[in-house]
């Protein structure tokens, strides 16, 4: 089987209405959300999938270094294609987590012509369903966070993830309320990003220790980036205090980098498949985690596509190892969520299996979904960030678009 081409589509969702998010030290405003579907086809017909970063940058790159490369070889061993790109590219590191993201549509694609399902090329799946968190607040008050997270217990999902960062006080009450909503038996997860990213009226050290210690009490699951994403050594002495569970990763930007996370003694790794390294890079890692006794959370912030790649490689460990699989929870008119993007669903012709909180990985070949290609019409690329943020302690008119090319929770 040779590749006949490769394209990336870009896609994108204009919100309704523009959804400004306050939180401490600045506002966020959400225009709309992105996303990118990498197809694959190969000289006997047979089409691959995958999602991949949804930025121009990523697509430039894809269209003038990896789709080349690709055009006209043959595809049996994916592994084995990618050393050759490798040592064609000089091992770039940026180039190499883009073509890891095009991999996963290689993938599908070798999956379909073998009548396997990905899972099996990973290296075989020990189960058939994965744990999923289900991703929504953002920065919205405490009495919206609690009634948002009742209304996603009660669509089955048996944990649910809050940005927090409006402030120490608030973000605590957030907690309690959420809580009190849910009851004991339902996981909590605080998302701390924005204490570190946003502006510079970050939290301190004293309140960043003070209210983890005050979050532990209320049994969350865990506190994830409460810190700078290269502040391991502050990692470590937070994991050392042992006030509460600790995640981070998604910000990672090599493997020696990721085991020096691990060394520092996070709770939880993450790993985003899409940004940081698919298949490859995270493969290598979860074989770090499990020999460091930790557990695996992958992170996702896209669209079904790329839960269902994710869960792939999931179910061939055991859930003491990787035991979440981020799953976005957007609304619509009948559900609760942090936003509409209907595109995030619509790129698959059916809906995901849930069952309980679970996602049950098909076992069709390829990654066992059917995409829908009409999206690549029906949503059409706007240029610009997806998004706009404003610090309080800059001058007026003056706005900071980095989320222009990252689209993480």
């Amino acid at each position: 089987m040779r590749i006949h081409s490769v394209q990336a589509h870009l896609l994108s969702y204009p919100l309704p209405d523009p959804l400004k998010v306050t939180h401490h030290g600045g506002e966020r405003t959400i225009v709309k959300r992105d996303a990118m579907l990498v197809r694959v086809e190969a000289d006997n017909g047979l089409i691959g999938y995958g999602p991949g970063p949804g930025t121009e940058s990523a697509k430039n790159a894809i269209d003038k270094v990896v789709a080349p490369f690709l055009a006209g070889r043959t595809l049996a061993d994916p592994d084995a294609l990618r050393v050759h790109f490798l040592e064609d590219t000089g091992r770039d590191p940026e180039l190499q987590k883009l073509y890891c993201a095009v991999e996963i549509a290689l993938y599908d694609l070798v999956g379909k012509q073998q009548g396997l399902p990905v899972s099996e090329l990973l290296g075989g799946r020990v189960r058939d369903r994965i744990r999923l968190y289900a991703s929504a607040g953002m920065h919205a008050t405490p009495e919206k966070h609690a009634e948002e997270a009742l209304a996603i217990s009660q669509l089955g999902f048996r944990a649910y993830k809050m940005h927090s960062g409006i402030g120490p006080d608030q973000d605590l009450e957030t907690v309690r309320r959420m809580r009190d909503a849910v009851g004991t038996d339902f996981d909590l997860i605080v998302d701390a990003h924005t204490w570190w990213q946003i502006g510079d009226r970050n939290y301190l050290q004293a309140t960043i220790d003070g209210l983890a210690e005050k979050l532990g009490e209320y049994n969350i699951a865990w506190l994830e980036e409460p810190l700078p994403p290269d502040d391991h050594e502050g990692y470590r002495r937070l994991k050392e205090l042992d006030l509460v569970a600790l995640a981070s990763g998604l910000h990672e930007p090599d493997e020696p980098s990721f085991l020096d996370l691990i060394f520092a003694g996070v709770d939880y790794l993450q790993l985003d498949l899409v940004s940081q390294g698919g298949y490859a890079t995270a493969r290598r890692i979860l074989g770090e985690v499990s020999r460091a006794g930790l557990k695996f959370a992958f992170h996702n912030w896209g669209t079904a596509l790329e839960v269902i790649a994710a869960a792939h490689l999931g179910v061939c460990w055991p859930d003491q190892v990787v035991e979440w699989l981020e799953y976005p929870c957007y609304s619509t008119p009948s559900r609760a969520g942090m936003y509409p993007f209907p595109l995030a669903a619509e790129v698959l012709k059916e809906a995901l299996q849930l069952d309980h909180g679970d996602l049950i990985v098909p076992k069709g070949p390829g990654l066992g979904v059917q995409v829908d290609e009409s999206v690549i019409d029906r949503y059409p690329w706007i240029p610009g960030p997806w998004s706009v943020v404003q610090i309080d302690s800059k001058p007026p008119g003056w706005a900071d678009s980095r989320g222009a090319n990252r689209q993480a929770s």
